[in-house]
């Protein structure tokens, strides 16, 4: 089976073109050799794999082979993650950052006025 196919089918990547990307750029690893998208894939095997926000990479042991896309409770059957629960904390940790900065941009100054925001802003001056 080949690399960039399993990490489609089980849903690491939405398309099967970005999980070739990322191989090809040599981000999806095993035994820390960089794996081709065209790579074969066995039971058993241990590949190290990106976040598809980059805040992290993966450890995950293959448990089955699919050929198709399937289901995401199927899909999460087909491997065992073995990232550290460290790792997790810190990646969630930069999520929520980046959720809040993302909230204080929406909130504060834009630059110029949309229209809403122009009428409130006239409707509190007093001539």
């Amino acid at each position: 089976m080949r690399v960039d196919k399993y990490l489609w089918a089980i849903r690491l990547f939405k398309t099967r073109s970005l999980a070739a990307k990322e191989c090809t750029a040599g981000k999806v690893k095993r035994d820390g050799k960089n794996l081709k998208p065209s790579t074969s894939l066995k039971i058993g095997d241990r590949i190290e794999v990106p976040a598809t926000d980059g805040s992290h990479k993966r450890e995950i042991e293959v448990v089955e082979l699919l050929e198709k896309r399937v289901a995401a409770p199927l899909a999460r059957a087909a491997y065992i993650d073995h990232t550290s629960a460290e790792v997790l904390a810190e990646a969630e940790r930069r999520r929520l950052e980046k959720k809040e900065a993302r909230q204080i941009r929406q909130e504060g100054d834009q630059g110029r006025l949309t229209k809403k925001k122009r009428r409130l802003w006239e409707g509190r001056q007093s001539y």
